[in-house]
């Protein structure tokens, strides 16, 4: 995978992070990569206003464009990104075939998603839980990229070369489970579906993850979560 600590390797190259979001990814790329150029993009432009006001160890140029129809030349860039993405394209092979259209020769891709299927998302317990009740819950548009095996099909046809995949597990820590309720249900995801829901509801939805967690050791709650990583060379 990319790791973002090889610093001698990655730094000095031109980087474009696709749906960049509120920025996250790309102050971890400029803190730890020194790229020579960063672009930040996402189709959105309230995330786009939110990322222009991250500190970032080194300048980035945020724009809004869509990521099916990048406005770069052929070849312009080193290495190209998508952080938790692909499921949210509508058409993820146009994605893929976009960032091979402005990647180099010998350039790099990098993705990563949550694994939706296989209980690696991290609010997995709210999602298990809605699905029992029979409480819609609104998965990405193309959440069946995220199928390690469908992920992997996907890079082979777009005539990548060494391609390699991994498994990439993640655990956040909570001081107490009103932390971790609050924290995961101001989500837009999860507070869309809490809205349409009556108190009672929510109060037995609210119960049931508690006693599903686990507890650390200082009385902590610790969320484990996995995510599907792949790379490829153009």
């Amino acid at each position: 995978m990319v790791d973002l600590g090889q610093q001698k390797f990655f730094g000095r190259l031109h980087w474009i992070d696709i749906e960049c979001g509120t920025g996250a990814f790309t102050a971890q790329i400029s803190e730890l990569c020194s790229p020579l150029q960063l672009l930040g993009i996402d189709s959105t432009e309230a995330q786009i206003e939110f990322a222009q006001k991250r500190d970032m160890q080194q300048s980035v140029i945020f724009h809004t464009r869509d990521a099916m129809a990048l406005t770069y030349n052929v070849a312009s860039l080193d290495i190209a990104v998508m952080a938790l993405v692909l499921f949210f394209v509508p058409k993820p092979v146009l994605g893929l075939a976009e960032m091979k259209r402005v990647v180099r020769p010998g350039g790099i891709f990098a993705a990563y998603l949550w694994d939706v299927f296989r209980e690696g998302l991290p609010v997995q317990v709210f999602h298990k839980e809605s699905r029992k009740r029979g409480i819609q819950y609104s998965l990405p548009p193309s959440a069946e990229v995220s199928k390690m095996e469908l992920h992997e099909e996907l890079w082979n046809e777009t005539n990548l070369w060494s391609v390699e995949s991994t498994e990439i597990k993640a655990s956040r820590k909570f001081g107490n489970f009103d932390e971790f309720w609050n924290i995961n249900t101001s989500s837009p995801a999860l507070s869309v579906v809490l809205e349409d829901l009556s108190s009672q509801e929510i109060s037995e939805i609210c119960s049931s993850p508690e006693n599903q967690l686990h507890h650390g050791t200082s009385g902590c709650i610790v969320c484990e979560a996995h995510a599907n990583a792949i790379k490829g060379i153009a």
